[in-house]
């Protein structure tokens, strides 16, 4: 999903009437990223670990409610950000960040295009 963020901020690459073209829905786009840095969380990830790892993700299903029986379980393939990257890869994707921080171990930042920085 973050790359196509990330592409969206490309004039060359979208449609000046897409929704993904953030000039046409106010000029900016909020992006959240799983951060690298989550030493006191669950997940235990910090610095130094494999940035590309593959999530657990639980489906329950209405039956598995009802009855606890064991749950299905999918394994995503999500990318760490570390400290930075993100507004890296807003700047490499032809963007600008107006603003950034961590919130709850998610990097996140605000990003518009170049051609109009806020």
């Amino acid at each position: 999903a973050i790359a196509a963020v990330l592409e969206s901020l490309r004039p060359a690459l979208r449609p000046e009437q897409s929704p993904a073209n953030p000039e046409h829905v106010g000029g900016k786009a909020l992006i959240y990223v799983w951060a690298l840095e989550q030493e006191t969380s669950r997940r235990g990830w910090d610095e130094g670990d494999n940035q590309d790892v593959m999530v657990p993700w639980v489906m329950k299903t209405e039956s598995t409610q009802l009855s606890n029986e064991n749950s299905l379980t999918f394994h995503r393939y999500y990318h760490l950000y570390r400290h930075g990257e993100l507004e890296q890869d807003i700047i490499e994707a032809g963007g600008h960040v107006v603003e950034s921080g961590y919130e709850k171990d998610n990097w996140w930042a605000i990003a518009v295009p170049k051609c109009i920085e806020a």
